[in-house]
């Protein structure tokens, strides 16, 4: 019988520039992706001039959505759906296209999204790999561009704009001061983004992703992943009068260029100029997540939406890579005392902290501290920001034992400060001395303390079977008290 973890789902996102398959396995709070891959089309090329799909496109979309249809059943996806949205729900033949797919995938789901329809499952999207964002969800495509006011009781004002990245040049012939009038007048005629004004604008789209990867490049940030990139106004400010500034050569010669994408770059900048001048805006971040993955929780996993994707992602590998799913909770109780003025936040990310314990136990030891610290780094999605990920991956490389001078830690020495990278490591010290004493058995552990005493951290043992006279002991408690910048005491009060 096939269980959640082996059942496959697969959507096709049939847009008005490109067409893309993703095939997800399993079904958990974060979705994850076994297959992807776009082919550009170009569907809505000209359409603002002829009202139809773009012939060459068609003939082109036939032949991959084909294609697309035999990877899908090859792999056994239930469901698969394919949806189309602005360039098809605009043009007077996308009736009949659809009409076409229909025939030549039988069985299929054809779903044409109305502008309302695709901003909520963007917005979705959005909430899947960014749980409690509020604000405003901006995600552009090729044909348009969707707004929807995300807040803590819903999702509200769903709007559609013609300023998707091939529209909005058509429209605009090529001529970047008229896109900046036909931007304003669009974003102008939405009412509500009153609203929305010095809230967080969260970014969604290729043309969008595409500003992150060059920013990224430009300024070395070290951390090369787009999802969570976050910029204040200013800096977003500076970043599309850049773009909107620089030539397309100048901008292949950046590492990692979408060369697919640069001729969007320009657009893309003024319509994200544009709007932040509307909304002024308290921050940007960019999200990967949004219309596939929105149709994945909608579809697949609706109930998982409620969880918190981090401790999912943590417990998840917790079980592949770990010896135990029961220690996790008590190093969560043991290690509370390390910081007693703990903010939600960092208590949460403590919670991580223990969860990723032991991710490393089966990796080789001379390279088990720096695997650990890029497997944390690195991790698909799952609503890791990346203060949390540098964070997380120093605490852990720390529990490991590693040469703080590595290379490998320089992202967390970039984006931390002082006073949160003295926590990390804390953490990551109280989490070595905890796996000193019990060697990873619960047991153990819970035959001693760790607590405060006046002003000194005193380390206690209660029971006999806990062998803590080793010198690694002793060493792991003076480390931690020196980070902590106070006195250390160990005392043994067994019971009879």
């Amino acid at each position: 019988m096939e269980t959640d973890m082996q059942r496959r789902s697969a959507v096709v996102d049939l847009g008005s520039n490109s067409v893309r398959l993703v095939v997800f396995e399993g079904v958990s709070r974060n979705p994850l992706p076994i297959f992807n891959e776009k082919a550009v089309l170009r569907l809505g090329r000209g359409l603002t001039t002829t009202g139809r799909l773009n012939e060459e496109g068609v003939g082109m979309a036939m032949e991959v959505l084909s294609r697309f249809h035999a990877i899908a059943r090859a792999m056994q996806a239930d469901p698969f759906e394919v949806l189309a949205t602005a360039a098809v729900r605009d043009a007077t033949n996308g009736p009949a296209f659809v009409e076409m797919l229909r025939q030549s995938m039988p069985g299929v789901p054809v779903r044409i999204l109305s502008g309302k329809e695709e901003a909520d499952h963007s917005a979705i999207g959005v909430m899947c790999g960014i749980p409690r964002a509020e604000g405003l969800v901006a995600d552009v495509g090729g044909g348009s561009l969707e707004l929807i006011h995300m807040t803590e009781t819903g999702r509200h004002d769903a709007t559609t704009l013609p300023l998707g990245m091939i529209r909005l040049a058509d429209r605009s012939e090529g001529d970047l001061d008229v896109a900046k009038l036909l931007t304003d007048q669009d974003i102008d005629s939405v009412e509500w983004l009153s609203r929305v004004k010095g809230q967080p604008l969260y970014l969604v789209g290729g043309a969008f992703r595409a500003l992150a990867r060059l920013q990224i490049a430009r300024t070395q940030y070290p951390l090369n992943i787009v999802h969570y990139y976050t910029l204040d106004v200013q800096e977003a400010r500076e970043m599309t009068g850049w773009l909107q500034n620089s030539s397309r050569r100048s901008l292949e010669r950046l590492p990692g260029a979408p060369r697919k994408r640069l001729d969007d770059i320009p657009f893309a900048a003024v319509v994200l100029r544009r709007l932040m001048k509307k909304i002024q805006p308290s921050k940007i971040v960019f999200c990967v997540d949004g219309l596939r993955e929105g149709w994945y929780m909608m579809n697949v996993a609706p109930s998982y939406l409620p969880q918190d994707p981090m401790e999912s992602v943590a417990r998840d590998m917790c079980a592949r890579f770990g010896r135990s799913n029961t220690l996790p909770e008590i190093l969560w109780t043991w290690t509370g005392c390390i910081k007693p003025d703990e903010t939600p936040e960092e208590q949460h990310l403590r919670r991580i902290a223990c969860w990723l314990s032991d991710i490393g136990s089966h990796d080789h030891p001379e390279y088990r501290a720096e695997q650990t610290y890029l497997r944390i780094l690195r991790v698909q999605g799952a609503g890791f920001d990346h203060r949390a990920r540098v964070w997380l991956s120093l605490a852990l490389a720390v529990r490991y034992s590693v040469d703080m001078s590595a290379p490998a830690l320089m992202p967390s020495f970039t984006l931390l400060s002082e006073a949160e990278r003295r926590d990390a490591t804390a953490c990551g010290l109280a989490l070595r001395l905890a796996y000193s004493l019990s060697g990873g058995a619960g047991s153990l552990l819970e035959g001693t303390s760790l607590a405060w005493e006046g002003q000194e951290l005193v380390l206690t043992l209660t029971s006999a079977r806990v062998a803590v006279k080793g010198e690694s002991v002793r060493r792991g408690l003076e480390r931690l008290g020196q980070t902590l910048g106070v006195q250390t005491r160990f005392e043994v009060e067994l019971s009879v």
